[in-house]
């Protein structure tokens, strides 16, 4: 059976001598694992096409549940990440982040959609790449049913006082009012930030602005938020991080 079908590569592991396995998210079914023979020799016609953190097209051949890759045909290669290795090791984390919160074989429109249009961001040096990676990080949560709770304060019900976001509940307290222990400080423009982020049109995402201060918090924020909703350690937010040098948030 062939199936050709539009697909981010997530991931690319070398199989064999020249054989690519790939790990992608694709328009039609989801998250795909297929792999690319030949892929690693000079002459072959899939190589740029299955790269990590290429969106192409591509011919799948179906065979007992698994995918071999046919034919491909780029749609867009990213290039400014390929000249910049604290943006690539950002995009490579942005895939981690979609491979470990993507379903197999579900297909996800508005997934793949945040995807292209963050490593696009990215790439051209649209934002700030922490307002990016934030954006990106939170509305990926909220695709993936881990939306936190941002309407009113969690114990009053009012419009929160100088609010904080309990990270174990996804919810928002006043400081005042009782509320976990384990929260972190918002204040209203990064609240407000953050309810934009997960109601925003999909092509809007990006258009929204803070001080340093307050985009330092949100990024601190999503961060955090991230990896104790997902129990996740990701390998490529380690390695951004000390390409950067900044703290990762445990």
């Amino acid at each position: 059976m062939f199936n050709t079908t539009k697909a981010l590569v997530l991931r690319e592991v070398r199989y064999k001598e020249a054989d690519r396995m790939l790990t992608l998210l694709t328009s039609t079914d989801g998250k795909l694992t297929a792999k690319a023979r030949g892929a690693l020799r000079r002459s072959s016609r899939t190589a740029a096409a299955t790269q990590q953190l290429t969106y192409s097209e591509l011919t799948l051949f179906g065979n007992r549940g698994k995918w071999t890759v046919n034919e491909g045909t780029v749609i867009e290669s990213f290039d400014g990440l390929r000249s910049d290795i604290e943006a690539f090791s950002l995009g490579c984390y942005f895939a981690e982040c979609l491979e470990a919160l993507s379903v197999e074989e579900q297909p996800d429109e508005a997934l793949l959609q945040l995807s292209l249009n963050s490593l696009y961001a990215l790439s051209r040096k649209l934002y700030d790449r922490r307002l990016i990676k934030a954006a990106f990080e939170l509305r990926l949560m909220c695709l993936s049913g881990y939306a936190p709770d941002l309407s009113s304060c969690a114990s009053c019900g009012d419009e929160p006082t100088e609010p904080v976001l309990c990270m174990e509940e996804g919810r928002v307290y006043c400081a005042r009012c009782p509320h976990p222990g384990n929260s972190l400080v918002l204040g209203s423009e990064v609240l407000e930030a953050m309810r934009y982020i997960a109601s925003a049109p999909a092509k809007k995402l990006f258009s929204f602005s803070l001080g340093e201060e307050e985009l330092n918090r949100l990024a601190r924020v999503t961060e955090q938020f991230l990896l104790r909703q997902s129990e996740r350690h990701f390998g490529t937010l380690a390695y951004y991080k000390q390409i950067v040098g900044t703290v990762v948030y445990e």
